[in-house]
C-alpha cells in the first residue's frame, strides 16, 4: 500500500523501537521509586528522553511534561489555565480551524461560563493578525493559535503571533503537532508559552506527547491545574505511573527528527512540488488546490477533485492508497477547517488530504499517480 495519510499518523522509525525493547523486557522498573537499580534505570532513561525532546523545541529540559499526546496537553493548557477560575471575566482566543481538541475544549469551556471568541482566517486558513490585536486590547486569559494546520498544511505566524501577546502580557498557546519533526522549532526564540505536540507525528510511538510550559524570566513555570490528579508525577503537573518505554521512544524519535530535520524538510518538499506538478498537468481543469503555496508544512496537500466524492475516492483506492479527507478526529463529519475558509459543502465533499512522510518516494508518486489516470 502507498500510504499518504502521515498526517494522521506515521510509521515508526525501526530505532525507535529497538531504544523502546529494552523498556519493554528486562528494564521495567518504575521511575518514581527510589534506590533500587531498576528505578534508577527507569528514571534515568525518563530524563534522557526530556532532554532529547527539549533540543528539538528548543526549551529547556525541566519544561518538558510528558502527557498522552497533543490531545490531552491541549486540554490540560487550556482547562488548566481557565476552568480553575471560574470567573465571568475568563476569556479564551483562538480560531476557527484548530484541532478539534482545542475546537471541543473551547466549547466545554463556553459552557461553564467562560467568554471564547473563534477568530475567523483567511483564504488558507490564517489569523487575520489585525483582528487579534483588536481582541488583545481586551486582555484575555488565554490565545491559542495552531501553528500548522493538519489539513491544508497553512503555517501561522507564530513568532509575530507569541510576540504579540507576551507584550500585552496574554498567555499563549500553539498546537505544534504538525510542525514539529518537519520545521525548526525554538520556543526560546520564538517567545511560545506553552506548546503540544505528539511523538506517533515524527515516527515515534502512539499514546506519548508532551505539553512543554517555559518559565519566566524568574525560573518559574505556570501553575496549570492539572487534570489528572495523585503522586505528584512531572512536577505535579500530571500524576500518573509514567509510560517509560513510550517516553524513551519518544527521545529517540526526537533525537532523529533533529539530526535529519534539514534532510527530511527538503525531501518533502520535493515530494511535494512533484505531485503537484504532475497532478496540475495530468488532470487540468479538475484538479484544484485548497492549500497555499507558500508559508506551509512540507508535505502535506489538500486537493480538490471537480466532480468525484472523496469519500467513494478513498474506498474505491483503499486496497493500494492510504489518503483522508481530513482530520483522523473528525471522521465522517464534513471539514471544518474547508468551510471555514470559504469553500461550499459540494467542494468539501470533492476534497482529500495527501500527507507525506520521510518513507515516501518519488516512485510512490508516480504509481499513486498511475492509479488515479487508471482509475
Amino acid at each position: 500500500m502507498i500510504y499518504f495519510d502521515n498526517s494522521a499518523t506515521t510509521m515508526i522509525h525501526p530505532e525507535v523501537v529497538e531504544a523502546m525493547l529494552p523498556y519493554l523486557k528486562e528494564e521495567f522498573g518504575n521511575p518514581s521509586g527510589k534506590y533500587y537499580r531498576a528505578a534508577e534505570n527507569a528514571r534515568k532513561a525518563v530524563e534522557n528522553a526530556r532532554e532529547q525532546v527539549a533540543k528539538l523545541l528548543g526549551c529547556q529540559t525541566d519544561e518538558v511534561v510528558f502527557t498522552s499526546g497533543t490531545s490531552e496537553s491541549n486540554n490540560m493548557v487550556l482547562k488548566g489555565m481557565i476552568d480553575p477560575l471560574q470567573r465571568m471575566d475568563a476569556h479564551f482566543v483562538t480560531t476557527k480551524t484548530e484541532h478539534p481538541s482545542i475546537l471541543e475544549t473551547a466549547k466545554y469551556l463556553q459552557s461553564r461560563g467562560c467568554n471564547v471568541t473563534f477568530l475567523e482566517v483567511d483564504r488558507f486558513g490564517r489569523v487575520r493578525l489585525e483582528q487579534l490585536k483588536d481582541v488583545l486590547d481586551q486582555k484575555p486569559t488565554l490565545v491559542s493559535v495552531i501553528w500548522g494546520n493538519n489539513e491544508i498544511g497553512s503555517l501561522n505566524p507564530i513568532r509575530e503571533i507569541a510576540n504579540l501577546c507576551e507584550s500585552m502580557g496574554v498567555p499563549f498557546h500553539t498546537d505544534a503537532t504538525q510542525v514539529v519533526g518537519k520545521l525548526q522549532v525554538n520556543m526560546e526564540v520564538d517567545r511560545i508559552r506553552f506548546l503540544s505536540c505528539s511523538a506517533h507525528k515524527i515516527h515515534g510511538p502512539k499514546g506519548i506527547g508532551a505539553c512543554v510550559i517555559r518559565k519566566n524570566e524568574l525560573g518559574i513555570r505556570t501553575k496549570l491545574t492539572p487534570l489528572i490528579h495523585g503522586g505528584g508525577q512531572e512536577g505535579d503537573y500530571r500524576s500518573g505511573t509514567l509510560s517509560v518505554h513510550n517516553i524513551v521512544g519518544f527521545g529517540k524519535a526526537a533525537e532523529i527528527a533533529l539530526k535529519d530535520l534539514v534532510k527530511t524538510s527538503n525531501h518533502l518538499r520535493q515530494l511535494e512540488e512533484v505531485l503537484v506538478d504532475r497532478l496540475k498537468s495530468l488532470f487540468p481543469g479538475v484538479v484544484h488546490f485548497n492549500s497555499d503555496t507558500k508559508d506551509k508544512v512540507p508535505g502535506i496537500v489538500n486537493v480538490r477533485f471537480s466532480g468525484v466524492n472523496n469519500e467513494l475516492l478513498l474506498k474505491k483506492l483503499a486496497d493500494r492508497v492510504a489518503m483522508s479527507t481530513g482530520s483522523a478526529c473528525s471522521s465522517g463529519k464534513p471539514s471544518h477547517v474547508l468551510e471555514s475558509i470559504g469553500l461550499q459543502l459540494d467542494q468539501i465533499r470533492q476534497s482529500v488530504r495527501i500527507s507525506l512522510s520521510r518513507y515516501n518516494t518519488l516512485d510512490e508518486v508516480e504509481a499513486f499517480l498511475a492509479i488515479l489516470q487508471g482509475g
